[in-house]
């Protein structure tokens, strides 16, 4: 069976990585893909910690003071093409992130929403489940989309919904999505792979 190779891209605490890494090496798990490289835009950031532990080899690569997304996206990609992977998997990467031509649509995304809901420059993490509560949503969810040059706006290769509780908070409600994230990105990503 073939096998696929993928560069994780982290910002926190690296929950995807760790997740997607340990898939990779369960025999009864089915996902033939394995994390070749992670890649942190911070310092000090629990995700290179974990990636440590799951035998992942890491970087850092921190923007440089008033670099351009272009100047930064290249540096990101002159390491990811030493990796030698078939796609790349931002899992919450919190960086704007150019990407070459010879890597468009090769890259994929999770996005806590199901979108085009609360997506878009300035949706991330706890800030997206306190609009979806606001608007008094019904249902939430996850969306495994592939990344082009405007936020949370390329392709959806998967989604997943949860109910909205009766007195959930941000933090609930984000526990609640985030298991379903951990089902729909591996999936997504796997899906996507096997098409190419």
């Amino acid at each position: 069976m073939k096998r696929y190779r993928i560069a994780v891209l982290v910002s926190g605490t690296g929950r995807h990585l760790e997740n997607l890494a340990e898939l990779s090496k369960d025999p009864r798990a089915d996902f033939p893909v394995d994390v070749v490289l992670a890649i942190s835009n911070r310092p000090g950031v629990q995700a290179l910690e974990r990636a440590e532990r799951c035998g992942v080899p890491a970087s850092v690569i921190a923007p440089e003071p008033d670099e351009t997304d272009e100047a930064y996206g290249a540096r990101v990609f002159d390491v990811i093409r030493e990796a030698n992977v078939d796609a790349v998997v931002l899992a919450g990467f919190l960086k704007k992130l150019w990407i070459p031509d010879d890597h468009k649509g090769r890259v994929i995304n999770i996005h806590p929403s199901l979108l085009p809901a609360f997506g878009g420059k300035g949706f991330y993490g706890g800030r997206v489940h306190r609009a979806v509560l606001e608007r008094g949503c019904q249902v939430t969810g996850c969306t495994v989309h592939l990344v082009d040059e405007i936020y949370d706006n390329g392709p959806i290769l998967l989604q997943r919904w949860c109910p909205v509780e009766p007195g959930d908070t941000a933090e609930t409600l984000a526990r609640r999505v985030f298991e379903e994230e951990l089902l729909a990105l591996p999936i997504g990503v796997l899906s996507f792979l096997e098409k190419q």
